[in-house]
C-alpha cells in the first residue's frame, strides 16, 4: 500500500458516532463527517486508500445548519456535509480505533 496522501485526509474530516450510524454498521456502511467541496470520487478514493478497503457506493448529504440563539443574538450553526459510504461484503472499518 502507498502512503497516504494529503488531500487523502481533506477528503474526510471525521467518522459520525451516533446511534444511527451505528445501525448502519451492521448493513456494512459506514457514515463520516466531509468537506461540503468533497465529491463522491474523492471520498471513495480516500476511504479505500486509508482504510485499505473495497467501496461499493458513497451516498452523500448536506444538513443545513440550525439557526439557534446565543446570549439571546440569534445564530447559525455551520452547515455539514455527511458521507455514508458501502462496504463491499466481508469489508470492515473499526472507526473507534482512528488512523
Amino acid at each position: 500500500m502507498s502512503a497516504p496522501k494529503a488531500n487523502h485526509y481533506d477528503a474526510i474530516t471525521a467518522p459520525v458516532i451516533t446511534e444511527k450510524a451505528t445501525i448502519l454498521s451492521e448493513q456494512n456502511q459506514v457514515v463520516f463527517r466531509t468537506p461540503l467541496t468533497a465529491t463522491k470520487t474523492e471520498i471513495k478514493a480516500a476511504v479505500e486508500a486509508l482504510f485499505d478497503v473495497k467501496v461499493k457506493a458513497v451516498n452523500t448529504l448536506r444538513v443545513k445548519g440550525k439557526t439557534k440563539r446565543f446570549r439571546g443574538i440569534p445564530g447559525k450553526r455551520n452547515d455539514v456535509k455527511k458521507a455514508v459510504v458501502t462496504l463491499e461484503e466481508g469489508e470492515t472499518i473499526d472507526v473507534t480505533t482512528g488512523l
